[in-house]
This record gives C-alpha cells, sequence and structure tokens, in this order.
C-alpha cells in the first residue's frame, strides 16, 4: 500500500493539531477529534502526496481507534474497584431500569409520533437510548472524576445498559435482517451477557492473591506486554459472546485495579490510553459524511432535546435514589448524554436492512452533536446546575473561592 506511513503520519498531525487547539480553547479534545475527522475523510481533497482521504488506511486506523476504546475503559476500570462496583449493586439495578424506562420510552415516542414503521421505530429507539461508553470513560478521566460518588452509578449504568443492548440488538437485528426473531435466541443473549460479567467480577476477585504474584515481573517491559495481552484476549473473548468488547476491558480494568500493582499498570499504560484513545474519536469523525447530513437537521435537533430532557431528568432521579447530592446527580445525567459506536452500528444495520435512507443521516447528525455537546455539558455542570436551580427550587452551591480560602 503506497504512502501507508506517510497516510497514518499525516492522521497524527492532524490529532496533534486537534490536541494543541483544544488545549488553547480549554476544552475536551473529543469534540475537536471529531470535528478534525469530519473535514477531512472521502469528500476532502487529495493535494498531491498529501491524501487528506485517508482511503488506504482507513482500516488501521479504525482497527487503532477500536484499540483506543478497549484502552479507554480499561483505565476507567482500573481507577475503580470491583469492591466500590459490588457495594452498588442493588443502586445500579435500580437506576439502570429507571434510565431505560424514561430513555427508551421517549425514543419509542419520537419516530411512534412521525409515523415511522415499526423496524425504524426499533431502530431509532436504540440510537436514542444508548450512550457511548468510550466518551463517557475519556471525560470522566479527562475531568478526574473517577473517584467521585456519582461515578459508580454511571459505570454501573454502562454495564447495565450492555445486558440491554445484548437483548435488544438480537431482537432488532432479527427483525430488520431475518423479518424474524426467536425468543431463545433473546434469552439465550441476556443469560450470557448477565453470566459473563456477573462471574467474570466473581472469579477475578477470588484470583486478586494469585494475579499479586503472577504480575511481580521485574522488568517494565515484560510486565507492561503481559498486560496489554490480558486485556485484547479478554476483550476479544468477551466479543466472541456477542458482548461489547470495551465491556470486557471494563472488567477486566475492574479485576485488575483490586491488585497490588494498579498503580505501576497506570504508569506504563497511561500513554497507550491518550494515543489510541485520541484516534478512535478521530476515526469515528471519519465515519461521518457531512455532505448527507443535511436533511436530517430538524429531526436531529428534536431527538437531541428529547435526549437531554430524558437523561437529566432520568440521571438526576437516579442519582437522588442513591442518595447523591443534586449537583453529583445532575452530573449522572450529563456525562451519560453522550451517543456514539452504537448508535453507528444500528444506523448501519438500518442500511444493510434496507429500511429508511434518512436514517443513516440522522443518526449521523444526531450522534455527532451529542458528542460534542455531552463533554461540554458534562465540564460545565456547575453552570448548567446554577441555570436549573431557581426554576427547581435545588439548593445553592457553594463559593468556589469561599471554598479556597
Amino acid at each position: 500500500m503506497e504512502y501507508l506511513i506517510l497516510e497514518i503520519g499525516l492522521a497524527l498531525a492532524l490529532i496533534a493539531a486537534a490536541g494543541i487547539l483544544a488545549s488553547k480553547l480549554r476544552i475536551s479534545i473529543v469534540p475537536i477529534l471529531i470535528l478534525t475527522g469530519m473535514v477531512v475523510g472521502p469528500q476532502a481533497p487529495h493535494i498531491s502526496i498529501f491524501d487528506f482521504r485517508f482511503i488506504q488506511s482507513a482500516p488501521l486506523i479504525d482497527f487503532m481507534g477500536r484499540l483506543g476504546v478497549l484502552f479507554l475503559l480499561f483505565f476507567l476500570g482500573l481507577e475503580f474497584s470491583i469492591k466500590r462496583l459490588l457495594s452498588a449493586g442493588p443502586s445500579i439495578i435500580r437506576t439502570g431500569i429507571l434510565y431505560l424506562v424514561i430513555n427508551l420510552t421517549i425514543a419509542i415516542l419520537f419516530p411512534l409520533v412521525l409515523g415511522w414503521p415499526i423496524k425504524e421505530i426499533l431502530v431509532v429507539a436504540g440510537i436514542m437510548t444508548i450512550s457511548s461508553s468510550a466518551i463517557v470513560a475519556k471525560v470522566i478521566v479527562d475531568l478526574k472524576r473517577a473517584a467521585n460518588d456519582e461515578t459508580e452509578i454511571i459505570l454501573g449504568l454502562m454495564m447495565f445498559q450492555d445486558v440491554f443492548v445484548a437483548i435488544f440488538f438480537s431482537v432488532v437485528s432479527g427483525l430488520v435482517l431475518a423479518g424474524s426473531t426467536s425468543i431463545s435466541v433473546i434469552i439465550i443473549s441476556a443469560i450470557t451477557a448477565l453470566s459473563f460479567i456477573g462471574g467474570f467480577l466473581f472469579l477475578g476477585h477470588k484470583l486478586v492473591p494469585k494475579l499479586d504474584r503472577w504480575l511481580d515481573i521485574p522488568s517494565d517491559e515484560t510486565f507492561m506486554l503481559v498486560i496489554i495481552a490480558i486485556l485484547v484476549l479478554v476483550a476479544g473473548f468477551s466479543e466472541t459472546l456477542h458482548i461489547a468488547e470495551a465491556i470486557g476491558a471494563l472488567l477486566i480494568g475492574l479485576v485488575l485495579a483490586e491488585t497490588d500493582h494498579s498503580e505501576r499498570i497506570e504508569h506504563l499504560m497511561v500513554s497507550f490510553r491518550d494515543f489510541f484513545g485520541a484516534l478512535f474519536f478521530f476515526s469515528f469523525g471519519l465515519s461521518i459524511d457531512p455532505f448527507v447530513l443535511g436533511g436530517a437537521v430538524w429531526y436531529a435537533l428534536a431527538a437531541v432535546l428529547l435526549t437531554l430532557l430524558g437523561n437529566i431528568v432520568s440521571g438526576v432521579w437516579a442519582g437522588r435514589k442513591a442518595s447523591l447530592s443534586y449537583r453529583a446527580s445532575l452530573n449522572v445525567g450529563l456525562t451519560i448524554i453522550s451517543r456514539g459506536e452504537f448508535s453507528i452500528i444500528l444506523a448501519t444495520l438500518a442500511k444493510a436492512g434496507g429500511l429508511m435512507t434518512s436514517l443513516q443521516p440522522f443518526a449521523a447528525l444526531y450522534v455527532l452533536i451529542l458528542a460534542i455537546l455531552g463533554p461540554l455539558l458534562t465540564k460545565e455542570s456547575r453552570w448548567v446546575y446554577n441555570r436549573l436551580r431557581p426554576l427547581l427550587r435545588w439548593p445553592k452551591l457553594p463559593d468556589k473561592r469561599k471554598l479556597r480560602n
């Protein structure tokens, strides 16, 4: 493949420029990377030896982006712990059901009111309900909120959503591609997802003492290779069970967080997280064609507003049920607003099944807006809280200047 290395170098230069711009603007790098990827891609020019279309390198960039999702979720688990997650088990179940009931209802009613067919309604329901694990993980790490009280609820919601995805995707793919689906397949998908997550956490917790001994490796190089091998193998195994590989990465992070080597792992692997994570958001932007978005603007904007409403209501309600403060509860709703990889997968499924052609630009624009808006609103959650506080009669936040003094 001619000039493959040059194309990868050009992509890395654009990613680096996006990082510099985000640093100067003091905002999350995520929306800048997505927009950078959108600007280039198949519709971009080919100037001499510089091919901004990234045709040859697209599969490699996409693969490295998938590794980025693994590292992002792995680190999120690493900065958490199994004990902390399990202690929040009952709250996770309650908040997960509450979140899905509110957001899935909104997501079904929206296309139903528009008069769309049943298959399209189900696809849109999935697009509008499931959060982006990669973006959520990146935002939590960037804002240094892994230790916050609300993070255990957010992580629980990510796992709860994955169990839902395993069931939902089997139903929708069966209807869209084959015209039918089997009840037994749905039940097996649900049992498999629950068994894998529960069994992995249980066995991982029991094996922590042995992991401490096995990972007592003097060489940093060998230690790093072992950790990467474990991460990719576990993620790959979860994928074979039709469970998102990102959840496998999150689970192994939760297990290794219990070991005596967690700080060493974080020190050696943080560069991989930042490098491959940036490639994921850039490749995500590459997948969006800006020239097909125009016809879906009003549908996408309406869906965005409904999603904002549904996530804030369900997040605050779920947070309060878990005895969190109003501010922490609002953080739950804002952090999980971003939509991403699963929404794009559903849009691709709709295309393969010959559904409405407007679903692809709708999904792309909807995901783009929320992928940009989610990190920004999460970062400015204090500002959002102060805007909503008078309307909802929430308590006033302490003055930052008084806290510093």
